[in-house]
């Protein structure tokens, strides 16, 4: 299951949040070949130690939806080596 936080868009109160439920076991299409395809097991289905790669485009789709309150925000910082 991911929990996050968006801005309600049609909100009388412009800082009222509230919270979306992703969670695969209420899915309709899960154990379905379309589950393959979402975003959500693509992401959660990655090896440990396994690197998500996207490209330029990706990320700022990723940041578009973020804007308007569909996905979080990206968080990853990477490590800076050490001189």
């Amino acid at each position: 299951m991911i929990e996050f936080m968006r801005n309600k868009q049609n909100s009388a109160i412009p800082n009222e949040v509230e919270n979306l439920v992703i969670d695969c076991d209420t899915c309709v299409v899960q154990d379905e070949e379309i589950c393959k395809e979402c975003v959500v097991t693509f992401i959660c289905n990655r090896e440990p130690g396994e690197a998500l790669v996207i490209d330029l485009a990706e990320e700022r789709a990723l940041r578009l939806l973020n804007k308007n309150g569909l996905v979080p925000p990206l968080r990853h910082l990477e490590v800076q080596a050490d001189n």
